[in-house]
C-alpha cells in the first residue's frame, strides 16, 4: 500500500478530529499572532564580532548622554527664537518630559538641556528654533523599540496643538515606527489583496465554496505561522520584517498549492464518482507536488542561514515556518475538508475536463517549430532587462523609508537640516589609550588624529571640537570622553546620507587613518555606516555560498524526480536568466531614482535569490512532470512538450497571476523593503511564466532533444495518456 492510500485512509478515518484539530489550533495561534508584533526587533544587523558592533558594545557604557541605547531629544519652537525666556521655558519644558519619564529610565544627558547659556549655542540649529539633547537610557534596544513609540505618540499630543515639535531621534524609535507603519501596510496589502484573490480565485473556479477554500487554506497557513513565530520570538530575536515577509510569502504560495489540491480533487472526482478513490488520487499526485514544491521553497530558503546575520536569518526562519504551515494547510487540512464536503464539493466543467488542442499546445508548436529564432530574441530581452543590474547598489534600511509625515522622520530631518547633513549618522571613532588621556602622549595622539580626521575629504566637522580636553569643558566632555578617562570617542560627520557613495568612501578613509596609531593608542569604527558596510560585507561574502547551495540543492532534487542528468542544468540556468532580469529592473526602478531612492534594501536582492529561485524551480516541476510522463508513454519530443504545456499552462498562469497579485499589494502598501521585495518577486514570477515558461523552456527543450532525458530516455509502448485536467500528475 503506498503512502498516498494510507494517508488517505487516515484522513477519511479521522477526518473529524482533523478538522476540530485544525480550528482548535486556528484559534490558539490567532491569539499567539496578535502578540508577534510586540516581539519583533528592530536589531540584528550587526555582523559579530564586527569594529561596528564593538563600537555599540563600547559606548553603551562609561560616557554622559549614552547608554544601553541613545536618543536624541529634538525639540522646535514654531512661536519663539533661541535666547529668549520664552523659548527657555518651553523647550526646557519639552526636554525634561522625557528625560523624567520613568518607562525611559534615563541616566544621563548632554545637550542645551545641560548646557550654561554661554554653551548652549553650541546645541541650536542653523533655523535658531531647534535644539537637541542626548540622553542615555538603561533600556536595552529591543524594550526601547516598544516604549519609545509610545512616548513619542503622547509627546505628540501634548506639545503638538502648543507649536512645539518634540521628536525621539533613535535606532529604537527609528525601528519602532518602522514596525508600526509596516503593520498599517500589512493591514491596507491585505485590504487590496483580499478582493482581487477572490476575483481571481473565482474566475478560475467558478465557484464560492471553491473560492472560500482557497482563501481560507492561505489564512489558516499564515495565522499558523504568525502563531508559531510569536511563540519563537519569545527566545530568539525576530527581526520585524519577519511578519509582512511570512505574510507575503504564506499567502502567495499557501493560494496557489490550494489551487493544485482542488483542481485535482474536482477533477478526480468528476471522474471516479467516488470521493476516497479522488482522495487517494490527489495525495499521490498533487498532494506529492505540494510537499516537493514546499521543500523546495524551504531547501532553499535554508541556504541564506549561512549568512551572518540575525536580521536574514530570522526572514528566513519565517519563510520557512509559513511555507511549512502551507504544506500542511494545503496537503493535509484541505483534503480532509474536501473529503467531508462530498458530493456538495462542485464540479465546474472547466475543471473536470481534459484540455487538448489549446492555444497553449499551438503557441508550444509554433515555438518548438523554429527554436533558435524564439530563443534568442526572448534571452536578449532578459539580458537586456538585466543589464541596470550590474550597478546594483545596497544598504540597510535608514530613516528615508519612514514618510515625510512621521515624527521620527521630522526629527531626523530637522537634525541634518539645522546641524547639518550627516549629523544624525556620524562616522564614530572609539580611541583607547593604556592610560588616561588628558595630559599624556596618548591625549595629544588624540588630538593630532582629530586634526587628521577634520581634513579628510566630505568631512562636514568631527566632534568633539579640539579643544574638548582643556580644562574649562572637562565638566561637559563625559559625552565623549569616557569615566576612566582612556577612551575618547570622535564623531566623524559626513556631508551626506549614511549610505551616499561619498560617506561609505569617507568610512574606508576613517578606518585607514586609525589602523595605526602610535603612543600605545587603539581604534574602531562604527555608525551607521559602518554598520551597513559591514552588513553588506556579510551578505556579499556568503553570496556565492548561497548560490551554490541554491544550485546543488535545485539540481540533486529535480536529478532525483526526473532521473536526468541535464535537465536540472537547463532549469538553474532559466532561473539565473530571470532573477538577473528581475534584479535588472528593481534596479532601474529602485535605484537609477525613477523611485527617488538610489539603492536596494541590502536584504531583498538574497530574499529574491532563494525565493524566486525555489518557485521558478515549482513551475519547472509542474510541466516538466507533464512532459515526461507524456514523453514516456511515447509520445514524440515535441508532442510531449505541446502537450505537457496545454495541460499545466492554464494552472501555472492562474498560480502566476494569484503570486503576483498578493506580492504587486504588498508592493503598493508596505514600507519600502517590502515594497521592493513585493515589486521583485511580482516582476520574477511574471517573466517566469511568461517569456521563460512558454518560450524559453520549449524552445530549450526542442534543441536538447533526447539529450532532456539522459539517461533515463527509454519510453514505454505508446498509449493515449490518462484524461489528467490542470493538474500534474506523477
Amino acid at each position: 500500500m503506498s503512502a498516498s492510500t494510507r494517508l488517505a485512509r487516515g484522513l477519511r478515518r479521522f477526518r473529524w478530529p482533523v478538522v476540530v484539530l485544525w480550528l482548535l489550533t486556528l484559534a490558539v495561534a490567532g491569539i499567539a499572532a496578535g502578540q508577534l508584533p510586540g516581539r519583533l526587533s528592530g536589531g540584528g544587523w550587526y555582523v559579530e564580532g564586527s569594529a561596528s558592533e564593538r563600537v555599540a558594545t563600547a559606548l553603551r557604557e562609561g560616557f554622559t548622554g549614552r547608554g544601553a541605547s541613545t536618543v536624541t531629544l529634538v525639540v522646535r519652537d514654531e512661536r519663539h527664537q533661541a535666547g529668549t525666556p520664552e523659548f527657555a521655558a518651553r523647550v526646557g519644558d519639552a526636554m525634561r518630559a522625557p528625560v523624567a519619564e520613568p518607562r525611559l529610565r534615563a541616566t544621563s544627558s548632554y545637550g542645551w538641556l545641560d548646557a550654561g547659556s554661554a554653551a548652549r549655542a553650541r546645541f541650536v540649529g542653523g533655523d535658531g528654533r531647534t535644539a537637541i539633547t542626548m540622553v542615555g537610557l538603561d533600556l536595552p534596544e529591543g524594550e526601547a523599540r516598544q516604549v519609545l513609540p509610545a512616548v513619542q505618540d503622547e509627546l505628540d499630543r501634548r506639545y503638538a496643538p502648543d507649536g512645539l515639535r518634540v521628536a525621539l531621534v533613535s535606532a529604537g524609535t527609528f525601528f519602532g515606527e518602522v514596525n508600526r507603519l509596516s503593520e498599517q501596510g500589512l493591514a491596507r496589502a491585505e485590504l487590496i489583496t483580499l478582493p482581487l484573490i477572490l476575483l481571481i480565485l473565482y474566475l478560475l473556479y467558478r465557484s464560492v465554496l471553491l473560492t472560500a477554500l482557497s482563501l481560507l487554506t492561505g489564512v489558516t497557513a499564515i495565522v499558523w505561522a504568525l502563531g508559531l513565530l510569536a511563540r519563537i520570538a519569545e527566545g530568539y530575536e525576530l527581526s520585524l520584517f519577519v511578519q509582512s515577509a511570512a505574510s507575503m510569502i504564506g499567502l502567495g504560495v499557501s493560494v496557489d498549492y490550494s489551487l493544485f489540491v482542488i483542481s485535482r480533487y474536482v477533477a478526480e472526482y468528476a471522474r471516479r464518482r467516488d470521493r476516497f478513490a479522488a482522495l487517494a488520487a490527489t495525495l499521490r499526485t498533487s498532494g506529492r507536488t505540494v510537499l516537493f514544491a514546499g521543500t523546495i521553497v524551504a531547501a532553499a530558503t535554508c541556504g541564506l542561514l549561512v549568512i551572518e546575520l540575525d536580521a536574514i536569518k530570522s526572514i528566513a526562519l519565517g519563510v520557512v515556518v509559513v511555507v511549512g504551515t502551507a504544506v500542511l494547510a494545503a496537503g493535509l487540512v484541505l483534503p480532509a475538508v474536501l473529503y467531508l464536503l462530498g458530493d456538495r464539493v462542485p464540479q465546474p466543467k472547466r475543471l473536470c475536463e481534459p484540455r487538448t488542442g489549446s492555444r497553449w499546445g499551438r503557441l508550444a508548436r509554433r515555438v518548438m517549430a523554429r527554436p533558435v529564432a524564439f530563443l534568442l530574441p526572448a534571452a536578449a530581452a532578459l539580458l537586456l532587462l538585466a543589464a541596470p543590474a550590474a550597478d546594483l547598489r545596497t544598504f540597510t534600511p535608514d530613516v528615508r523609508i519612514l514618510p515625510p509625515s512621521s515624527s521620527v522622520r521630522a526629527g531626523y530631518d530637522a537634525v541634518d537640516e539645522e546641524f547639518g547633513r550627516g549629523t544624525a549618522s556620524p562616522i564614530v571613532v572609539v580611541v583607547r589609550g593604556e592610560e588616561p588621556l588628558p595630559g599624556s602622549a596618548g591625549g595629544d595622539e588624540a588630538r593630532r588624529l582629530h586634526d587628521r580626521l577634520a581634513g579628510l575629504d566630505h568631512v562636514r566637522r568631527v566632534d568633539p571640537p579640539s579643544d574638548l580636553l582643556e580644562p574649562a569643558l572637562r565638566p561637559a566632555a563625559g559625552h565623549y570622553l569616557s569615566a576612566d578617562r582612556r577612551s575618547i570617542v570622535l564623531e566623524v560627520v559626513p556631508d551626506d546620507h549614511a549610505s551616499a557613495e561619498s560617506t561609505r568612501a569617507l568610512l574606508t578613509a576613517v578606518r585607514a587613518a586609525t589602523a595605526e596609531l602610535p603612543g600605545g593608542l587603539t581604534a574602531i569604527t562604527g555608525g551607521e555606516t559602518a554598520e551597513g558596510v559591514d552588513a553588506n560585507a556579510a551578505i556579499e561574502d556568503r553570496l556565492p555560498l548561497v548560490l551554490l547551495v541554491l544550485a546543488v540543492v535545485t539540481y540533486l532534487l529535480l536529478m532525483l524526480v526526473f532521473r536526468a542528468v541535464f535537465l536540472p542544468l537547463k532549469a538553474i540556468a532559466m532561473n539565473l536568466l530571470s532573477l538577473a532580469a528581475t534584479y535588472g529592473v528593481l534596479v532601474a526602478v529602485f535605484q537609477w531614482n525613477l523611485a527617488g531612492f538610489g539603492y536596494v534594501q541590502n536584504f531583498v536582492p538574497v530574499l529574491l535569490l532563494a525565493i524566486l529561485f525555489s518557485l521558478s524551480t515549482d513551475y519547472e516541476v509542474f510541466l516538466l512532470d507533464r512532459v515526461r510522463e507524456e514523453h514516456l508513454a511515447g509520445a514524440s519530443d515535441v508532442d510531449s512538450v505541446a502537450a505537457g504545456l496545454t495541460r499545466t499552462a492554464p494552472l501555472i498562469s492562474g498560480a502566476a497571476v494569484l503570486m503576483v497579485a498578493v506580492f504587486g499589494a504588498f508592493m503598493l502598501a508596505g514600507i519600502l523593503p517590502i515594497r521592493q521585495l513585493g515589486f521583485g518577486l511580482a516582476i520574477g514570477i511574471a517573466l517566469d511564466a511568461t517569456l521563460i515558461r512558454l518560450v524559453v523552456a520549449p524552445a530549450a527543450m526542442r534543441l536538447m532533444g533526447r539529450w532532456n532525458w539522459w539517461p533515463s530516455s527509454r519510453r514505454r509502448t505508446p498509449a493515449a495518456p490518462s484524461p489528467t485536467l490542470t493538474g500534474v500528475t506523477r
